[in-house]
């Protein structure tokens, strides 16, 4: 089925295809200068840190919806190993086989195309199988320091969690900046919290799977207003599921990667950093989410953490 019009509507209004050059590969990325880093460690008051990561094991959050998404698989492959002979120094190894979105990850620019084009009109044939991507490369993401923003929906809502299925939209994203008393501005990372990781957190994957509140298709146009750098949040999908208009698969992917060349990152925790921000009455602070440098890579675990 051909993408509506309504899609191409609003990929022309936010597409960001030559605005750093033809050859840029990290999008809305080039936001986050040297000044809006020095701006964002001035958040840093009380000097709390908050881990905004899942922990990493065979039981995550993946249920096997998306093939080849695999939890991680952890092995040893030393045990006290004592490599110069007996009664010296031995060491431990392990191994890991994984998903590199299996966890709480970015999505880098090269995850999604449409219409048979990547980011800056890059073709779709750059991404192979056996180099992974050979341009818009997830190790071209790093380093990854700005001013994030969490930006609370479900609190917003007076909510532990929104409804399975809640389309989140402009009207919500404004309502929790102005709970947050923090103005979104160029070069911030923006977390949007649902609640919807709660289910994951009591044991339910299934439900934290679908339904799920997710971001509208009406919201990237928000998010380019504000020249936000990358957007995360705390659910499986990141974009409502089951879709908002049937039929239209993934068009916050689409147009989000491809059409605004912006990072999104999904299954980031955000429920103690909601109790912090509350509790502190500040919504920003500093935040170091560096992807690892997967060369090729169309995504990346993050492990998060939020300064404030």
């Amino acid at each position: 089925m051909p993408l509506p019009q309504e899609f191409h509507d609003i990929a022309r209004r936010v597409n960001n295809w030559g605005r750093w050059g033809p050859d840029d590969e990290i999008g809305t990325l080039n936001l986050i200068t040297p000044e809006v880093v020095r701006a964002a460690a001035a958040a840093v008051r009380s000097g709390r840190r908050v881990p905004l990561a899942l922990p990493l094991h065979r039981d995550g959050v993946q249920t096997g919806m998306i093939p080849g998404r695999i939890n991680p698989l952890h092995t040893m492959v030393a045990i006290n190993h004592e490599i110069f002979g007996p009664d010296t120094v031995a060491s431990s190894d392990d191994a890991v086989t994984m998903g590199l979105q299996a966890g709480t990850h970015w999505d880098g620019l090269a995850h999604v195309s449409h219409s048979g084009r990547l980011y800056n009109g890059r073709p779709a044939t750059a991404i192979t199988a056996h180099r992974g991507a050979t341009a818009l490369g997830i190790e071209k993401a790093a380093p990854l320091v700005s001013r994030g923003v969490l930006l609370d929906v479900a609190r917003a809502h007076g909510t532990d969690r929104l409804p399975g299925g809640y389309a989140v939209t402009p009207d919500d994203l404004a309502a929790a900046e102005e709970l947050a008393g923090t103005a979104v501005r160029s070069g911030d990372i923006v977390l949007v919290r649902t609640g919807q990781l709660r289910h994951y957190l009591a044991g339910d994957r299934e439900a934290y799977a679908m339904p799920s509140p997710g971001l509208s298709v009406r919201t990237p146009e928000w998010f380019h207003a504000r020249e936000v750098a990358a957007v995360a949040n705390d659910t499986l999908t990141f974009e409502v599921f089951p879709p908002e208009i049937e039929g239209l698969w993934l068009p916050v992917h689409a147009l989000h990667l491809v059409e605004m060349g912006m990072l999104q990152g999904q299954n980031w925790n955000l429920e103690e950093l909601s109790e912090v921000c509350a509790e502190e009455g500040r919504y920003a602070f500093l935040l170091c989410a560096m992807p690892e440098p997967f060369r090729g890579g169309t995504g990346s675990p993050v492990a998060p953490v939020a300064i404030l």
